[in-house]
């Protein structure tokens, strides 16, 4: 284990209930990332999503591939604490199972374009061995004091995608 719970709170802003992923295994900087999340039927999200039959929702294995693919990252800014990483688009997002309590969430992130202040990754998440979700994320680092501008920046990046 390259990071555990401790280390990966050392660098994400996230805390419980909304960390979504428990270790990291594997690393290389700037091109690759393999986290884990375990997933507990202690979640609060599983209260409502559903009783008696509960799946992780698919929106947070996409938030624990953001989160996963933002430790990456934010091992590159020296400064990190004073940044965050802003979802500007989600693309291909496929799921392909449940995630089910007593599971683990094995997510692998890998970098497809880089530069200072933006980054698209091509994410995966299985079950043992299993494919359970699949997309690929945009992300853009803002400053953390000041939401207007950051606002701004990110409303420019989509509007070029668009």
């Amino acid at each position: 284990m390259i990071l555990d719970s401790i280390g990966i709170q050392k660098i994400l802003p996230h805390r419980y209930p909304f960390l979504m992923v428990d270790a990291i295994l594997e690393m290389e900087r700037v091109k690759r990332i393999v986290g884990i999340k375990n997933v507990s039927i202690n979640e609060s999200f599983f209260q409502g999503h559903f009783p008696g039959k509960p799946i992780m929702p698919g929106v947070l294995i996409i938030e624990g591939m953001a989160q996963t693919g933002g430790l990456l990252l934010l091992l590159e800014v020296p400064d990190r604490e004073n940044k965050l990483l802003y979802f500007v688009a989600v693309d291909e997002a496929r799921f392909r199972r449940p995630v089910v309590p007593g599971e683990q969430l094995r997510i692998e992130m890998t970098v497809l374009a880089w530069r200072p202040s933006f980054c698209k990754l091509r994410g995966i998440a299985t079950v043992n061995g299993e494919l359970a979700a699949e997309a690929t994320l945009m992300c853009k680092m803002v400053d953390r004091e000041q939401p207007d501008a950051a606002n701004a920046r990110i409303k420019a990046v989509v509007e070029t995608k668009q």
